[in-house]
C-alpha cells in the first residue's frame, strides 16, 4: 500500500484540526478524570482563540520558511481554484464558503437571548451535617469549673495559653518581669480582675469576663496566624493573598455573611474548608484549607469567637425543633 503524502497544505490543515480538537475536547475530558467532577472543566473561548492564533502564526512561519515550502503549500490551492479537481467541487466550495462566513458573522453580532447568570450560593449547605445545626461555641460560655481553673492559674501567674502564643508571651514577660502575664492582654475586665487579686476578693463574674477576654486574645492571635493572609486584618476579605484566589474571601463585615448562619455551620466550614462543599458550590469553589488538619477543635472555636467579635456581630440562633 502506498503511503498518503499530505504535503504542506494538508499538514497545515491537519495540524489546525488536531490543535483545535486537543484544546476544545481533549483538555476538558482529561480535566474530568483529574478532578473527579461529574462534568468537564471547559476551556474558555478566549483561550481557544489564543491557542489557535498562536498555531496559525507558527504555521505561517513554517510555510514561509522558504520559497519552495510556500510554492508547495500554494500548489493545491491554485489547482483547486483553476478547477483542477473538478468544476463542480470548486463551485460548491466557493458557494458554501461565503455562506458559512456570513452565518458566523451573524451568529457573533446578532443579539441573543441568554439565560440569567447563576447567582453565587453564599452558604452551600445541601451536605451540611445535621448534628452541627444546634452547636454552640463552648469558648463563649465557660463553665464554673473552667472559670475556677482560670482563676487558680491566673492568681499563681501560670500562663495557660495556646502553644502558638508562648514564644511571644515569654518575650513579653522578659521585657516586663514585674507584671503578671495576664497584664499582656490589657483589657478592662482583665485589669479589673488583677485589681481584685491584689485585694484578695475575686468576683466570679469578673473572672468569667476576664476568661472570655483571654479566649478572645488567643482567638485573635490564631486568626492573625492562620486567617489574616486571606480574610485581612479587618475581616473584610482584603488580605494580602486575596487577589490571588479565583474566588475572593467573603467579607465578614457584610450583613449577609456570618451573622446569617448558625455557629455550627461556621464551625463546619472552618473545619472542613472548601473540600467539603457540595456540588452546588461549583464553580465558586472556596480555597479555604481544612483547618481541622492543623488546628484543634478548641482553637477553631476560638477563631470563630474572635471573628464574630471583630465584626461586632452575633450568629443566627438555631430554629427550635
Amino acid at each position: 500500500m502506498n503511503s498518503v503524502k499530505l504535503g504542506r497544505f494538508g499538514s497545515v490543515v491537519l495540524t489546525l484540526l488536531i490543535v483545535y480538537a486537543f484544546v476544545k475536547w481533549l483538555i476538558p475530558a482529561v480535566s474530568r478524570q483529574i478532578t473527579g467532577l461529574p462534568f468537564p472543566l471547559t476551556v474558555p473561548g478566549t483561550l481557544v482563540f489564543i491557542y489557535m492564533l498562536l498555531t496559525v502564526v507558527a504555521l505561517i512561519l513554517f510555510v514561509t520558511f522558504s520559497d519552495e515550502y510556500l510554492a508547495e503549500f500554494k500548489a493545491p490551492v491554485t489547482r483547486f481554484l483553476r478547477g483542477g479537481y473538478g468544476i463542480v467541487p470548486r463551485n460548491i466550495v466557493l458557494g458554501i464558503a461565503p455562506l458559512l462566513v456570513g452565518w458566523q458573522v451573524y451568529d457573533v453580532t446578532a443579539p441573543q437571548m441568554e439565560l440569567p447568570v447563576s447567582l453565587r450560593i453564599q452558604h452551600p449547605s445541601s451536605n451540611f451535617p445535621g448534628e452541627f445545626e444546634t452547636l454552640e461555641n463552648p469558648m463563649a460560655n465557660p463553665t464554673e469549673a473552667e472559670v475556677a481553673e482560670f482563676v487558680q492559674q491566673a492568681s499563681s501567674d501560670q500562663a495557660a495559653l495556646i502553644p502558638q502564643l508562648m514564644p511571644d508571651m515569654e518575650a513579653w514577660q522578659s521585657e516586663n518581669p514585674d507584671l503578671p502575664w495576664l497584664a499582656a492582654i490589657g483589657t478592662t475586665p482583665v485589669t479589673r480582675l488583677l485589681g481584685e487579686f491584689e485585694i484578695g476578693d475575686v468576683d466570679n463574674e469578673t473572672a468569667r469576663a476576664a476568661l472570655l477576654e483571654k479566649r478572645l486574645f488567643e482567638g485573635r492571635a490564631l486568626y492573625a496566624m492562620n486567617c489574616r493572609p486571606c480574610h485581612g486584618d479587618s475581616v473584610n476579605g482584603d488580605g494580602p493573598l486575596a487577589d490571588g484566589l479565583k474566588l475572593r474571601p467573603i467579607d465578614f463585615t457584610d450583613t449577609g455573611t456570618i451573622e446569617t448562619i448558625v455557629e455550627g455551620y461556621t464551625f463546619w466550614r472552618v473545619s472542613t474548608g472548601g473540600q467539603a462543599l457540595p456540588l452546588e458550590a461549583t464553580p465558586w469553589d472556596s480555597g479555604m484549607p481544612e483547618w481541622q488538619r492543623n488546628l484543634t477543635e478548641e482553637e477553631r472555636w476560638m477563631i470563630i469567637l474572635a471573628e464574630y467579635d471583630l465584626v461586632e456581630k452575633t450568629p443566627r440562633i438555631p430554629e427550635s425543633h
